[in-house]
């Protein structure tokens, strides 16, 4: 069991059980959400290409803002075309 602590205003940290890791990437989608703060971008790009470089299909994502969830939208279009997603920041 992990703690996991959400930024977004929460009073007390949750145990929450960690997402099931798949044991490869072999066939899957990754999405890569950059979260839009400075040089987040640059990492996705990096990390998207090396994923590509081993096989992997990858899809780039953005928030419009790093000061808010993702809009809803964008949340069920990554939910319908990846299997996993990685969620990245910078600063």
């Amino acid at each position: 069991m992990a703690t996991v602590l959400d930024p977004t205003a929460e009073r007390s940290p949750a145990a929450r059980p960690a997402a099931a890791r798949p044991a490869a990437l072999d066939g899957l989608t990754v999405g890569l959400l950059c979260i839009s703060k400075p040089r987040g971008d640059v990492f996705m790009q990096r990390l998207g290409a090396a994923l590509g470089e081993a096989g992997v299909t990858v899809r780039h994502y953005q928030k419009p803002t790093f000061t808010k969830p993702a809009p809803t939208p964008l949340r069920q279009e990554i939910a319908d075309a990846c299997d996993l997603v990685v969620e990245g920041l910078a600063d």
